[in-house]
């Protein structure tokens, strides 16, 4: 089973939740940008949450199936068709041998995730099938996907090929089901989200007027801005006195300072130690949110305490566990 790319988008790989365990060894974690929309999109086809996807930049790619499968698309709004035929998101869908799936012009977000019942079959490099990149490793030959590669996908269950079969016409190429998630269960994306913040751990090293405009500011995302980090421009934030630190922890989502004042917020490919000061932590629930920003597009932050942060992450995993046992329960249907 696999599925050729016929044309490849602007920047699509094989991602997974990331590659944990070696960051002592100065391995970055990786993994997809918006982990709660790949997690959604295996949920629908039934995969372990941790399954191989591809994430799909902004200008996506065009795809040809070339065997029947199940898929499903979750994150961003990329205007995907199957055959020229436009074709919803957060659903689940089946697909024929010679369907093409293409995208059109970004509706909202930026990000897509298209997972296949079974996963992709790619190897795993210290166990995550994670695209690495800068450093040439992991996913589908350790880069973004090309004009011509045949990316194989595992073989589907012979139960679900069964079940879906016998609901599509051989002429359609492809069926989709009539449940989806429902809207108030997906991540609020918009074009200027206001982020939850916890202050960082050097937060009281900034000036009164700094930590001021952190909170009450406009910053907008530079184009110099990668899986790495989002840099951004607006107001310089300005420390009360020069200041040298040790290197330290730095995370998904934290907010650092450069020297010029402006800060970077560090995503998924982040170095594992920063010697900027940190003026803030991006809470994980709002990660997904983060990540489907586009460059040019600007964000705002709102303190949060670590009890409210904790409350919304705890709030999100019950949102999928609640969707991982409906969607099981739907698909025995």
């Amino acid at each position: 089973m696999s599925i050729k790319v016929e044309k490849a988008g602007l920047f699509t790989t094989v991602q997974d939740l990331g590659r944990f365990g070696f960051q002592k060894q100065g391995m970055v974690v990786s993994g997809a940008m918006d982990a709660y929309a790949l997690r959604l999109a295996n949920l629908l086809v039934n995969n372990p949450q941790n399954t191989a996807a591809l994430e799909i930049t902004l200008a996506g790619p065009c795809l040809l199936f070339q065997e029947d499968c199940l898929i499903a698309l979750a994150g961003a709004d990329l205007s995907p068709s199957l055959n020229g035929i436009s074709v919803p998101i957060h659903r689940v869908i089946y697909v024929q041998k010679g369907a093409l799936l293409a995208f059109g012009a970004p509706a909202l977000g930026c990000r897509a995730y298209l997972s296949v019942a079974g996963g992709f079959d790619v190897p795993l490099v210290m166990g995550s099938a994670a695209t690495y990149a800068r450093a040439g490793l992991g996913g589908w030959q350790g880069r973004a996907l090309q004009k011509g590669d045949v990316l194989p996908m595992k073989s589907l269950v012979s139960e679900q090929v069964s079940a879906w079969s016998g609901k599509s016409k051989p002429e359609e190429l492809f069926s989709v089901a009539s449940w989806g998630i429902a809207a108030d269960l997906l991540s609020a994306y918009t074009d200027a989200p206001t982020v939850r913040v916890l202050p960082g751990p050097e937060y009281d090293l900034f000036s009164e007027n700094a930590q001021e405009t952190f909170w009450q500011g406009e910053f907008k995302i530079a184009t110099a801005s990668d899986r790495m980090g989002f840099r951004l421009e607006g107001p310089p934030l300005e420390l009360k006195e020069p200041v040298e630190l040790l290197s330290s922890a730095v995370t998904f989502g934290t907010v650092q300072v450069t020297p010029n004042g402006n800060p970077i917020i560090l995503l998924a490919e982040h170095q594992t130690t920063g010697g900027y000061p940190r003026i803030g932590q991006v809470i994980s629930a709002d990660l997904p949110v983060l990540a489907q920003v586009r460059p040019g597009q600007c964000v705002r932050f709102r303190e949060v305490s670590l009890a409210e942060a904790h409350a919304l992450y705890y709030q999100q995993e019950r949102t999928l566990e609640h969707l991982s046992r409906a969607i099981h329960l739907q698909s025995k249907r």
